[in-house]
């Protein structure tokens, strides 16, 4: 997900949808499953300020992470619980980078046994920046 500058005023849902990257049946999505309050306008509409936009683009980096609903709802519902809550949003997102390094690590072995597979059809292998954190598996042709 792009770096964004904060914004200047609030911006409508399709508006926000855009900066962000996803679409405003997400952002509705997110609001029903209680991640976010956003402040609505005459007629109901939908404002996101930077501090909703802020909210919404680490939500977005712990999906695009891995992390369930249920990790953003425990999140969310720590943080709304204020400072005193500050360590337990640290072990959860331990727990997480954790969970996280360890996908890495198994992708980079799945790209490794790709590279080979590559190798062993007549490609230029790549080489692997990293080692395999599990073994490929038996290649065959």
């Amino acid at each position: 997900m792009p770096t964004v500058a904060p914004c200047p005023a609030p911006l409508p849902i399709r508006e926000a949808a855009a900066l962000l990257g996803v679409s405003a049946h997400t952002l509705r999505y997110y609001e029903r499953e209680g991640l976010l309050g956003v402040p609505r306008v005459a007629g109901g509409k939908r404002l996101y300020g930077e501090a909703e936009l802020a909210r919404l683009r680490f939500l977005l980096h712990l999906r695009g992470t891995g992390m369930g609903m249920a990790g953003l709802r425990e999140y969310v519902a720590l943080t709304e619980r204020g400072e005193a809550t500050v360590d337990a949003r640290r072990e959860l997102l331990l727990r997480h980078e954790a969970a996280v390094l360890a996908r890495l690590g198994d992708l980079q072995a799945d790209l490794t046994a790709i590279r080979r597979k590559i190798a062993l059809y007549g490609g230029v292998p790549l080489p692997s920046p990293l080692s395999p954190a599990r073994p490929a598996l038996q290649e065959t042709r």
